[in-house]
């Protein structure tokens, strides 16, 4: 940038596992912006709206993604999925892994 000035943003990402449980992945007012998912026989990616894992319950499930090892790539429009209190997923399928682009926090 001319003049010395620099950018700065609060987009970032997190890897999610395949553990087949009810998982935390951060705490916090979050949107979601894009989803990729790789290399996961029959997987299923489920996205909670929640401060702590043990809410986690169809009544705050906020998207359902269902994808094989063709991969899976979301680019979410506008200001994304809102997780106001926070993201707790369950990634099932064996190997791979899927990264989240956020915002926020």
């Amino acid at each position: 940038m001319s003049g010395g000035g620099s950018f700065s943003s609060d987009q970032t990402t997190l890897n999610l596992a395949v553990i087949g449980t009810n998982t935390q992945a951060r705490v916090g007012r979050t949107r979601i912006t894009s989803i990729q998912g790789l290399g996961i026989a029959a997987s299923t990616l489920l996205i909670y709206n929640v401060a702590v894992v043990g809410d986690a319950a169809a009544g705050n499930l906020v998207a359902t993604y269902k994808f094989g090892t063709e991969g899976l790539e979301v680019y979410v429009p506008g200001s994304g999925i809102l997780c106001d209190q926070g993201i707790a997923y369950n990634l099932a399928g064996a190997g791979g892994s899927v990264t989240l682009t956020i915002t926020g926090g």
